[in-house]
């Protein structure tokens, strides 16, 4: 049981790599540092975005709409830093 909770530990931090580097690269293009019509830029956000939107979709409609602003990237990484904290937190007992 230990081994599955190290392996899902691990695909959290996979996710919250996922989501950060998705929001990086969202004000980068945002801020016109990156061109979105560069193959290798379109390539990585369009994979991101594919990774991610299973997790932002339910997000998003749960989520008030704000003018310009997404929350969904914000309320996933704080739930997957809960989902990190609660698993560690229960570790000790599976040992």
């Amino acid at each position: 049981m230990l081994s599955l909770l190290q392996i899902l530990m691990l695909i959290l931090n996979v996710v919250w790599f996922f989501i950060i580097a998705h929001v990086i690269m969202s004000w980068l293009i945002n801020f016109q540092v990156l061109n979105p019509y560069q193959p290798i830029v379109s390539q990585i956000w369009n994979a991101l975005s594919q990774i991610l939107e299973p997790i932002y979709g339910p997000l998003r409609r749960i989520l008030p709409a704000i003018q310009g602003i997404d929350l969904a990237p914000l309320v996933a990484l704080i739930g997957v830093y809960a989902v990190r904290i609660i698993i560690q937190n229960n570790m000790p007992a599976f040992y």
